[in-house]
């Protein structure tokens, strides 16, 4: 048991920590096509097959790199390489866990991302999270992507956030996700946590936060306009630049949330310990002198 309260941070990738989507880095220019080419190919694919977005833009990676490229676990890690980050974010969870941590709170950071995974893993900030959660390609013998492995769409991705929530990290474990567990009991309160996106592919996890107590943030690249609406509709609690640098609206919106988090935690362990001294029928005044009389009696057998 975590002495304590843990905070969880968890971000979209694409647009939220990085500019762009993170295939037009390095994947899409290897291609030798244009970014608008491609995902154009992915629409395609979608309404041809009637398939699902995401496992379209994984068909169409497999597909388009035959004969161009050879892509694998570790050829695209390397596109990790590649991709860019908004201003601060290489420092960001230095500060943001320092801050966390002097006020009692023990910060973890979690992606949840319709990105792939495996070129998440190759980025300088890889390192940061506690978990990654996000597409990935299941792999032959021979090291090619033969098969998707996780897709992660805007509504699966809620999933993740009842994981971060009850505490069971590993994707492969269902039955203990679905069952009934205390509040009491799970790991991260939903009051606990901020979610970090970019646009309507992020509502379903922001809202979820939101009603559950949680805090969301929507960050934007050149105009505010992109979400505003979103706050204005009561979707998210803030709406900020995507700056993550010192002293930027960012780190003063989520500094403040932590200090919520933070005051939040201590009242409701307070409230926990009143309650437990209730049920006992031990008044606070009560439980203090017991405790006293304990002390200078364990004080007095030592001589």
């Amino acid at each position: 048991m975590n002495e304590k309260p843990i905070l969880a941070i968890m971000y979209d990738f694409d647009r939220t920590l990085s500019p762009r989507d993170m295939q037009e880095y390095g994947f899409i220019p290897e291609l030798g096509m244009a970014p608008e080419e491609f995902w154009g190919k992915c629409v395609d694919a979608m309404k041809k097959y009637q398939m699902d977005q995401i496992l379209a833009y994984m068909y169409v990676m497999v597909e388009e790199a035959k004969g161009r490229i050879v892509i694998n676990k570790q050829t695209l890690r390397e596109l990790g390489k590649d991709v860019q980050l908004f201003e601060g974010v290489k420092t960001w969870f230095t500060r943001v866990n320092d801050y966390a941590q002097k006020r009692g709170l023990t910060p973890e950071h979690y992606i949840i991302s319709s990105g792939l995974k495996e070129i998440i893993e190759g980025t300088p900030i890889a390192h940061e999270f506690k978990e990654i959660y996000a597409a990935s390609f299941c792999y032959a013998a021979d090291g090619m992507p033969c098969w998707p492995a996780m897709a992660v769409n805007y509504t699966s991705k809620t999933q993740f956030l009842f994981r971060v929530n009850k505490g069971v990290l590993d994707v492969t474990e269902h039955r203990q996700l679905n069952e009934f567990m205390p509040e009491e009991k799970r790991r991260v309160p939903f009051s606990n946590m901020i979610y970090v996106g970019d646009g309507l592919t992020d509502v379903p996890c922001m809202k979820l936060t939101k009603l559950n107590g949680g805090h969301s943030i929507a960050v934007w690249q050149d105009s505010p306009a992109a979400v505003n609406d979103m706050l204005l509709e009561g979707r998210v609690d803030f709406v900020t630049k995507a700056d993550y640098s010192e002293g930027s609206e960012m780190e003063k919106t989520v500094f403040a949330v932590i200090d919520e988090i933070a005051a939040a935690s201590r009242t409701a362990q307070m409230h926990l310990s009143a309650a437990d001294r209730a049920r006992r029928g031990i008044s606070e005044g009560d439980a203090l002198y017991w405790e006293a009389q304990h002390d200078t009696e364990s004080r007095s057998g030592k001589r």
